[in-house]
């Protein structure tokens, strides 16, 4: 095979052959190299490089006995076990520069379920029927771009040509423009925000990579807190600054940016020094539809943040149920926590020119929190705001104390 980059093309010849052989056709055209992956069932058309008999095999099962299950969702289990197998095993041989695979229901479940085990930065795209609306599922964690396909994906039409000519030159086009980004050497620290704590966020992060160190940044929408959770399982982290934790008051109180109950609970587990702080926690967030009426959301104020998402002030009920909460997290620790709280507000709605402010429950959940955390948590209080410049510089001096790692040039005033 020549030097060209390598893309990864996932479809199944035996209801897409025309459609397979049309994309390849343009990768090609485009200055890429082809290795097909056709998991098909009904039948084995031939022509590609990692075959349904081989995809069965690499399952444990021959291709006959896949056929013979009788059942599409048994049948594709099986296939995609052995695609993730194989594609894996390529990825290792070749070295993609890119991902690309066309479907309905069952080809995006298939496509995507293997996009997802390939690592971060490869270019990822899924030309799909789910693609207008349904897409949470398929794309996951991880950067996968998915691609309306319009039609049906039944054969070659006037808009179905378009559109997979289109996403055979995208693909191409990132293959060769794509480089892997080694790996950085120096310590990493993921961090939670909110466009509401934006000024926290850049003032913690500004002081860290002065120091030295790597911070990533994860929008607490749901799956934000999800995917910075993931890292921290997965990767060599040296600190979680967990400051947006409004997707745990969403759990509490079905809010829709809710990321679950297993949310803030990864860098606990593994033992990951953490610091947690309650940035955005005045408030929960809600559809913008429910806000009518003469008193939604249980008389709380609201802010309506665009047509869509609505801020939820939250009470101190609300607020010692989010302590109560992380407390139970931070309960089975065994590396250090702590958790540091703002006297004067959690975030831009929360201060004097915001549209919930309440001064008067920063020190009231301070309080409470000091009550109801392990002993092993370090609480600390702060007669700051939480975007001002004392807060970001306390986050990121614990950050130092935790890891041992010092500042190598002069700190950010």
């Amino acid at each position: 095979m020549s030097e060209k980059p390598k893309v990864l093309l996932i479809v199944t010849q035996d209801t897409k052959y025309e459609e397979g052989k049309f994309l390849r056709d343009c990768l090609e055209d485009g200055g890429v190299d082809v290795i097909h992956l056709d998991a098909s069932v009904r039948r084995t058309v031939g022509g590609a490089e990692i075959g349904p008999e081989e995809i069965a095999a690499a399952a444990g099962k021959t291709i006959e006995e896949v056929r013979a299950l009788g059942h599409e969702g048994k049948c594709q289990a099986v296939m995609i076990e052995g695609a993730i197998k194989l594609g894996l095993q390529a990825q290792e041989k070749y070295g993609f520069a890119g991902i690309l695979s066309i479907g309905g229901s069952m080809g995006t479940t298939l496509g995507t379920f293997v996009m997802q085990q390939f690592p971060y930065g490869i270019p990822k795209l899924m030309v799909s029927t789910l693609a207008s609306g349904f897409t949470a599922p398929f794309v996951g964690l991880k950067d996968i771009a998915m691609l309306n396909a319009v039609c049906d994906i039944s054969g070659l039409n006037s808009i179905a040509t378009d559109v997979f000519r289109n996403a055979a030159y995208m693909i191409a086009g990132a293959a060769k423009a794509f480089k892997p980004v080694p790996a950085d050497a120096r310590p990493l620290v993921l961090i939670s925000t909110l466009g509401t704590t934006e000024r926290a966020l850049r003032g913690f992060r500004e002081r860290m990579e002065a120091d030295g160190f790597e911070v990533m940044a994860f929008h607490t929408t749901g799956n934000g807190g999800k995917t910075l959770d993931s890292i921290a399982a997965d990767r060599n982290v040296a600190a979680v600054v967990d400051m947006s934790l409004v997707e745990l008051n969403d759990l509490l109180n079905d809010g829709i940016c809710n990321a679950g109950p297993e949310r803030a609970t990864a860098g606990i587990k593994k033992g990951i020094p953490t610091i947690f702080a309650p940035g955005n926690c005045d408030f929960y967030i809600m559809p913008s539809p429910m806000a009518v009426g003469d008193s939604p959301f249980g008389g709380r104020k609201f802010h309506i943040h665009n047509p869509a998402l609505t801020a939820v002030r939250t009470n101190a009920h609300d607020l010692e149920r989010l302590a109560d909460h992380v407390a139970g997290i931070a309960k089975d620790a065994t590396g250090p926590v702590r958790f540091y709280v703002p006297l004067h507000g959690f975030s831009n709605h929360d201060s004097p020119a915001g549209h919930i402010h309440e001064p008067s429950l920063p020190p009231v959940f301070a309080d409470y929190v000091e009550t109801v955390m392990p002993k092993h948590v370090d609480v600390r209080r702060f007669d700051c705001h939480i975007n001002d410049p004392e807060f970001a510089e306390a986050l990121a001096e614990a950050v130092r104390e935790l890891t041992g790692i010092r500042p190598k040039v002069t700190e950010i005033a």
